[in-house]
C-alpha cells in the first residue's frame, strides 16, 4: 500500500519566541485532529522545520503514541544526571509513552519533520512545560490546548 501525506492542507498554529527564549529556538507549528475532553483524548499533529526549532521543554503527563509521518523527530531526553540522551525517529517510527519517561526538547530533522501524537489522560493534564532547571512553569490539560487553539 502506498500513502502520501499531504501537509498543505492542513489547518496549522505557529508557536514562535525571540532567539533570546532559554537556551533554544521556540518555533514549531501544530494542529489539533480531534479531542474528547470526558474521554481524555487529544490527537495533533507537530510539525518542525529543518531550522533547529523545538517546542517547548516538557514532560509528558499521560501515555501518548507518537508516529513520525515525514521527516524525523529527534528528542533530547534530559536525565536525572544532568546528562542527555538523544533519540532520532524517522518518518514510519512508532514510540509509545507511559508518561513516566524523562522530560525533553523535540525537533525536525535537518528536512524538518511532521509527526502525529495521541494522547491520554485519566485527570485531563497532558503535559508539564518545564524551565531550564525543570521546574514546572504550566500545566497543558486539554481545555487549555483546545482553548489556545480556538484563540488563534
Amino acid at each position: 500500500m502506498s500513502f502520501k501525506f499531504d501537509s498543505d492542507h492542513i489547518d496549522w498554529h505557529q508557536i514562535r519566541a525571540e532567539p533570546s527564549f532559554d537556551e533554544y529556538k521556540l518555533a514549531y507549528e501544530y494542529s489539533i485532529l480531534g479531542h474528547d475532553k470526558e474521554s481524555g483524548t487529544l490527537d495533533m499533529l507537530m510539525r518542525w522545520a529543518g531550522d533547529g526549532g523545538h517546542c517547548e521543554r516538557h514532560r509528558h503527563t499521560g501515555v501518548t503514541s507518537t508516529l513520525v509521518l515525514e521527516g524525523e523527530q529527534h528528542l533530547d531526553e534530559l536525565l536525572p544526571d544532568g546528562s542527555i540522551r538523544h533519540k532520532v525517529r524517522r518518518a514510519g517510527d512508532y514510540a509509545l509513552s507511559l508518561g513516566v519517561e524523562p522530560p525533553h526538547l523535540e525537533r525536525g530533522g535537518p528536512e524538518g519533520g511532521i509527526a502525529l501524537l495521541s494522547m491520554h489522560t485519566s485527570n485531563g493534564l497532558l503535559f508539564e512545560i518545564l524551565d531550564a532547571e525543570l521546574k514546572v512553569l504550566a500545566e497543558i490539560s486539554i481545555e487549555e490546548l483546545v482553548t489556545r487553539w480556538g484563540a488563534r
